[in-house]
């Protein structure tokens, strides 16, 4: 039995103080589980700002979003620089999600990654700073949820329990629905307490573990079946199933790792171009110079050639976007008579839609005013205008920047 009082508030616990916040959109069941409502009843009536036509963005941990002294600096970046936009973790690597939801199935009491009490009044903060706002969900590298339902995450083949990568991350099966609906809810919260755009990360299938070791307890036969698109195939079902329950407002956009400019394969994580660009308003290749490796292109250091990695990344991309047709097999299109290798009409695709990630991070070399701003210039000379700078310190380097009356 519900009171009327813990019907009206949820009280949540931080730092030995209660934090209470409205749970007014609630429907509550027989055994006192909370959900929410439908997409239009959870939004709040809260402002949005339209996408900038250049985006310049910068990422924002949920550990530096809840530090006062990190407001003060990101505030500080976009009153004397050209950036505009700042993305912020709402679930990050560990799975912790990082501001109060309303939904029972989003509420933890045992996370240990950073929590942001004030997060709806943070967005507000840099709206009012005329600042757009990016929710970064972290999708299928989930320990927090893992561990809690191991029947859907990636398993040992060997004994089928919790596999983990060389850091000690685990993931969740891309096929399993409920976790789909589980991401969708994080999704639509978080834009309904005023998010502009719901960035999805990690939407891959794992790597960098023992992958002769690995096992995938929902997709594991279509993996098989089809080891050169399987996996790609079963993203795709998720990007469509995404795309098709996120609020029809939201703007969306997928990290991807860099090379799926320059590769028609899957990257065996399930990662393909054209396969994800239906379902996202923008697409976010993560080309940091330090994670190509050596003899891309005939490049022997790629962190020494930080614009020609960029460039030629860039330009592959845009190649792409802009073609009619593509080596990548589309389920339900005849390829092109008389083509070898096989070719298949597809539309033309915004290069707008191309909004990279820049390396403003010190990994395998020395990245200054100089690499940032080298990259900057090269998502200019490939066509495009927006960017995104990360540094997972969040210390970003001010003097690769132009100054906000530039």
């Amino acid at each position: 039995m519900i009171s009327k009082v813990s019907m009206m508030f949820f009280g949540a616990l931080l730092g030995g103080a209660l934090i209470v916040v409205p749970t007014n959109n609630f429907s509550f069941i027989a055994n006192g589980d909370v959900f929410l409502n439908s997409v239009e009843e959870q939004q709040e009536n809260v402002p949005h700002i339209e996408t900038p036509e250049a985006v310049k963005a910068v990422y924002m941990s949920a550990c530096a979003a809840s530090s006062q002294s990190f407001r003060d600096h990101f505030m500080e970046l976009f009153a004397d620089t050209e950036l505009n936009a700042v993305m912020i973790d709402v679930k990050d690597f560990s799975g912790t999600i990082a501001f109060a939801a309303k939904d029972k199935r989003l509420q933890q009491d045992d996370a240990t990654g950073c929590f942001v009490r004030d997060m709806k009044e943070l967005v507000k903060m840099f709206h009012d700073a005329g600042v757009y706002t990016i929710a970064r969900i972290t999708v299928f590298q989930d320990p927090y949820y893992a561990v809690r339902n191991p029947e859907i995450a990636v398993q040992k083949e060997s004994d089928k329990s919790v596999w983990t990568d060389h850091k000690g991350l685990s993931f969740i099966d891309v096929g399993a629905k409920s976790y789909w609906d589980y991401i969708i809810q994080l999704g639509n919260e978080s834009y309904a307490i005023g998010f502009d755009e719901l960035n999805f990360d990690y939407v891959r299938y794992p790597s960098d573990g023992d992958m002769r070791d690995i096992y995938y307890p929902i997709t594991e036969s279509a993996v098989k079946a089809d080891p050169e698109y399987g996996k790609a195939k079963e993203l795709k079902k998720f990007f469509a199933y995404l795309k098709e329950n996120t609020h029809k407002d939201a703007v969306t956009s997928a990290d991807l790792f860099g090379m799926v400019t320059t590769n028609t394969d899957d990257l065996n994580i399930g990662q393909v171009m054209e396969y994800a660009n239906p379902y996202f308003d923008y697409i976010a290749p993560m080309t940091y110079p330090s994670h190509y490796p050596s003899g891309f292109f005939g490049i022997t250091n790629p962190n020494e050639r930080v614009y020609d990695v960029m460039k030629i990344s860039l330009d592959e991309a845009v190649k792409r976007f802009v073609a009619t047709s593509t080596l990548v097999p589309l389920e339900g299109i005849v390829a092109i008579a008389s083509t070898t290798p096989a070719l298949y009409p597809k539309e033309v695709d915004n290069i707008d839609k191309i909004r990279p990630w820049i390396q403003d991070f010190d990994y395998g070399g020395n990245y200054g005013p100089e690499e940032v701003r080298a990259q900057i210039q090269a998502v200019y000379d490939a066509g495009l205008t927006s960017w995104m700078l990360w540094d997972p310190s969040n210390q970003y380097t001010k003097a690769a920047l132009l100054s906000s009356e530039q």
